[in-house]
């Protein structure tokens, strides 16, 4: 099989000028050039010669060719069409690539795993712009879709919050989440040099291997999601406020003192104090 070419800048440099490629800001394009970060990647990911990957993003194929040379078979979800002419170029050698010029944020990935992966179970690699990190994030692990792990280049703030913990600046609804559906640890610190072109931020990759069942047991998943978005909706607030203020939360006054006493915090208590469990204990105080 060949050997993958574009973990460099001369040779990404090359296919852009070819294709007249014309960046895309509302698509916050930035291509990898360095092939040590992209074996990383291929190491985070954990591919074997059995897995089939789900790539998002491909851009001008340059990850898709580490990934296609270690696993059975990539599934590369690319929205800019302007890329799919470079992909089907870049990826001619690769006969173990499909290329699927879609959105996403709106693929049926139950589907798409039942025609293309007999059912099993994706490992999701993507290299994500801020603008679509987290609803990526959510809507991979929320749904319940067919995904063993994700691995992410993202930027490094998004990889903080994604591993705070309560107290921090960074820990929020969105550290939450991740923690609630898997297990998540930063595997790659990548400088801003080692794209083209050269973000303003430097980048990390994150694994997020999904659990087999949540680390904490509530009764109302929904709920707690509920609680904990009201609580980091407003921060400055205290817990009880926040839950007292939500649009979607329909909780009295007393309603919420109590089961917030019930569970042994302070009145005083700020969302952004509490842990999984603490807010696993809340929802079920509530229901």
């Amino acid at each position: 099989m060949t050997e993958p070419y574009l973990g460099n800048a001369k040779n990404t440099i090359e296919v852009i000028k070819k294709y007249d490629f014309a960046f895309q800001k509302r698509f916050g394009q930035n291509f990898l050039v360095d092939s040590h970060v992209l074996e990383k990647i291929v190491r985070s990911a954990d591919i074997n010669k059995g897995d089939c990957i789900l790539e998002i993003g491909p851009g001008i194929g340059t990850l898709t060719q580490y990934l296609a040379s270690a696993a059975k078979k990539v599934i590369a979800v690319e929205i800019d069409k302007n890329l799919i002419s470079v992909l089907n170029d870049t990826l001619k050698e690769w006969d173990n690539v499909e290329i699927l010029n879609e959105d996403i944020l709106k693929v049926d990935l139950k589907a798409l795993s039942e025609e293309k992966n007999q059912g099993n179970r994706f490992k999701v690699v993507a290299n994500l712009p801020y603008y679509i990190t987290t609803p990526v994030i959510m809507n991979l692990l929320e749904k319940g879709f067919p995904v063993d792990s994700i691995t992410l280049m993202i930027q490094k703030e998004v990889a903080e919050r994604i591993q705070a913990g309560p107290g921090s600046k960074d820990y929020g609804a969105l550290s939450l989440a991740v923690q609630y559906y898997s297990d998540a640890h930063v595997t790659a610190k990548v400088p801003c040099n080692c794209f083209i072109p050269r973000p303003k931020v430097d980048s990390e990759v994150i694994h997020l291997q999904k659990y087999e069942e949540p680390p904490v047991k509530v009764k109302d998943k929904d709920l707690m999601f509920n609680l904990i978005r009201a609580s980091f909706n407003q921060r400055r607030k205290t817990l009880a406020n926040g839950i007292k203020n939500a649009q979607n939360l329909h909780f009295g006054k007393e309603e919420v003192e109590e089961a917030i006493a019930k569970c042994g915090f302070p009145p005083s208590v700020r969302g952004e104090q509490l842990s999984l469990q603490d807010f696993a204990d809340l929802a079920d105080a509530f229901s």
